[in-house]
């Protein structure tokens, strides 16, 4: 079902990538700008993330012998230190997320073009390495990113949605290796349920919620794709979540044929596997429109899109 898979390292059947977005509570402060520093319960919620989440998880990464991506906001960066570093004595990969998971769809490209550096140099400040991924907050990759992105010499994005496999955006600026996801392998649907971040959804058991997820993985096993998870400390790494999550690498581990690796090093495996021949990457062309698509309506009913 999938034409064209990558031919995967050590001859794995898939590739795995478990990655988090440590948005914390930029969020909050994000929605709610006004106020948000009273809404303690809100902020309790989502400080669990950094604060008790993430020393859980990277403790379970070194019981496992894997290392994954962690996509983190970098005024998150500056505001938990202690996070970030568990993150990276557990020798994981700290990714760029934004400064404060601003939405770059509603700015312009010089405004886009100022977090993104601005963000770098404090990844760079913390880990000791410019950020080598991006995953635009909310998905929200806008028609300047993949420019922004290869200006800025990033090897790989992970926001979009368009394949099973991993493809190659290509702008005037160069290629960028695109990790794709969607919102099945997203815990939001799954397990978020928050007035003060106006997402109401009915929440899953953690068994529930995590099947989903296996029954994700398990394609992309059978059919030879990419399954990347993305989940939140503050949601997913919650203890009933989160000792289901174990179950879940249980379950890739002994099914075998799995290359669990750090999205930096899926990316590179790929980039290296297009310049030597062996992959055959399909092609996005970015943007996909240079203007407006509209509607208009006909006489009588009906619309036709304008000339």
């Amino acid at each position: 079902m999938i034409e064209n898979p990558v031919p995967w390292p050590d001859g794995a059947r898939c590739a795995a990538a478990i990655t988090f977005d440590m948005d914390a509570d930029s969020l909050l402060h994000l929605e709610h700008p006004e106020d948000s520093i009273t809404r303690v319960s809100g902020l309790s919620m989502l400080r669990y993330g950094p604060e008790v989440a993430v020393p859980r998880i990277v403790e379970t990464y070194k019981r496992f012998g894997i290392k994954q991506t962690f996509f983190v906001p970098a005024w998150c960066i500056e505001q938990y230190p202690k996070a970030i570093e568990t993150m990276l004595e557990g020798g994981h990969e700290v990714a760029h997320h934004g400064y404060i998971h601003e939405n770059p769809t509603a700015a312009g490209r010089e405004e886009e073009a100022y977090w993104l550096r601005r963000s770098i140099e404090i990844i760079e400040r913390a880990t000791g390495r410019r950020p080598r991924g991006w995953r635009a907050p909310l998905y929200n990759f806008s028609n300047h990113s993949a420019d922004l992105l290869a200006e800025e010499g990033f090897l790989y994005d992970a926001s979009l949605m368009g394949d099973d496999v991993p493809y190659v955006l290509r702008t005037g600026k160069g290629d960028v290796i695109e990790l794709p996801a969607h919102w099945g392998v997203d815990d939001w649907p799954q397990f978020v349920q928050s007035m003060d971040l106006d997402y109401m959804m009915p929440i899953k058991s953690a068994a529930a919620g995590l099947e989903v997820f296996k029954q994700e993985f398990d394609a992309m096993w059978e059919y030879g794709g990419l399954f990347v998870g993305v989940w939140h400390p503050f949601c997913t790494g919650r203890l009933a979540r989160w000792i289901e999550v174990v179950k879940l690498i249980e379950h890739m581990l002994e099914k075998g044929g799995v290359w669990l690796a750090p999205m930096e090093a899926i990316a590179a495996h790929v980039k290296k596997c297009v310049d030597d021949g062996s992959y055959t990457p399909r092609i996005d062309r970015l943007p996909y429109y240079t203007e407006r698509v509209s509607v208009m309506p006909l006489a009588g009913g009906g619309a036709k899109a304008a000339e």
